[in-house]
């Protein structure tokens, strides 16, 4: 329009001026780089109210685009919502200061747009895990032993199977007693049809043996990277330079590329959980990657990265033995599979009972706050953080009681998430007496969080 930004019309103008909501500058908005400093802070213009006047001027003069306008009002309002400094920054800091902060030589401050590489990088990590299952972890697993050990299918019968699809997998006494009546078959009969259902849709050792192989691959990769750059920086030997000058914390470009590679591991674990292995504990651990993700990425957009790393490195330190564990169990090296377990066990309650509360949480609750004081984002980091060491003791929890159990029986307990069932007549013969004729695992165990932990 003739006259330039300053002659424009703007009915979204007076908005946020006394009600604390402020739209966004090019300068404001972390996804995009300004032009002259100063002449972007004086602009205070951005492409949603440009395109709330456009489609406000086109339902004036066509009465066809009021959709558009309030489509384009409603997004300059979210997204003034969505980057409003006073949520993400600590007080007197604006997104136009984080813009004019200065970076050295091959140093970078995070933004938002560098989010945007991590989906690629996920569908990139999900290609390489499938060339690496095939081409490298399934020749080792067969140089191991592994059997591929496929169940045989079951019987076609086409009212189980719609009993088992469509109502449940686990029938009780009287629907046994009912299709037992119905099919003139004997309610035991019935019951190893279920059974061996169950299992036919249950994966291969071999294929469980690829899983953990490129998960183990990964965490101790990743995690000895992240080792090597914080063995170098002052904030793994003193939390307070976490908090020293923030937000104006530049960050080194390996440190950039450990975060976002462990962020689109993530991405990549919770879209794969669908074709992966099915487990018991699968809800459990998609809200954890989904916890992950989020907790990730949040600590991205505020900056707190190098607090970010730490917590990081923290949870791979123990990751990477509990693959060795569940690799030596499919190898049927059972020595070797207790006491990793074991390990596993004795890092993790250290790290994430001791080392995570004493050294991660009061760094991020009272030394921040000391330094540089709460503000909004503050809590809700802090927040997730407290719900992540409740997690951590509920896991610790479980595995303590696994450990019990395996110091009395004299080995670790399998894996029995996705085990196949047994399919004798003695168990059977116990599964009847002790629950109806609802038929259980060999072990009657439950798989937490990765491992186990006997539920009866």
């Amino acid at each position: 329009k003739p006259g330039g930004p300053s002659s424009w019309a703007c009915p979204l103008a007076p908005v946020g001026v006394g009600s604390g909501l402020v739209f966004p500058s090019v300068s404001s908005a972390p996804f995009f780089s300004p032009p002259a400093a100063a002449g972007a802070a004086a602009s205070r213009a951005v492409w949603w109210r440009k395109a709330a006047v456009v489609g406000e001027a086109s339902a004036r003069e066509g009465g066809g685009w009021k959709m558009a306008a309030a489509i384009a009002t409603a997004g300059a309002l979210l997204w003034g919502w969505l980057w409003n400094e006073r949520f993400w920054l600590p007080a007197n800091v604006t997104w136009a200061d984080l813009e004019r902060g200065e970076a050295g030589d091959g140093e970078l401050y995070p933004r938002a747009s560098h989010l945007l590489a991590v989906l690629p990088l996920a569908a990139g990590l999900h290609a390489l895990r499938k060339v690496f299952e095939r081409f490298v972890a399934k020749p080792c697993a067969i140089h191991l032993g592994v059997q591929n050990n496929k169940t045989r299918r079951v019987q076609p019968n086409a009212i189980l199977e719609k009993v088992f699809t469509s109502i449940t997998m686990y029938p009780d006494t009287r629907r046994l007693e009912g299709l037992s009546k119905q099919l003139d078959w004997d309610v035991r009969k019935i019951q190893r049809w279920f059974r061996h259902r169950r299992n036919q849709d249950k994966p291969s050792n071999l294929k469980k043996f690829c899983e953990s192989m490129w998960r183990f691959t990964f965490y101790i990769s990743i995690f000895f990277y992240g080792l090597r750059l914080l063995w170098s920086s002052p904030w793994l030997w003193d939390t307070r330079q976490c908090w020293y000058n923030y937000p104006f914390q530049p960050i080194i470009s390996s440190l950039y590329y450990y975060y976002i590679m462990q962020l689109a591991f993530y991405w990549s674990l919770m879209f794969s959980q669908f074709t992966d292995i099915k487990r018991k504990d699968f809800l459990v651990m998609f809200v954890h990657h989904v916890a992950a993700v989020g907790l990730i990425s949040f600590s991205f957009l505020n900056n707190m990265v190098r607090v970010g790393t730490l917590v990081l490195c923290l949870h791979d330190a123990s990751d990477f033995w509990l693959e060795v564990a569940k690799l030596a169990n499919y190898a049927k090296y059972q020595r070797l599979c207790d006491s990793t377990f074991m390990l596993f066990s004795a890092i993790f309650i250290v790290t994430r009972m001791g080392i995570f509360p004493v050294y991660i949480l009061n760094s991020t609750l009272f030394e921040s706050w000391e330094i540089i004081g709460p503000y909004q984002s503050w809590w809700v980091f802090n927040g997730l953080l407290v719900t992540l060491q409740v997690l951590h003791i509920i896991w610790s929890y479980f595995i303590l009681r696994v450990v019990r159990k395996a110091l009395a029986r004299g080995k670790v307990l399998k894996d029995d998430r996705s085990d196949v069932e047994s399919s004798s007549d003695e168990e059977d013969t116990t599964s009847n007496s002790k629950k109806g004729i609802h038929s259980t695992s060999s072990n009657g165990s439950n798989r937490i969080n990765g491992h186990i932990s006997s539920g009866q």
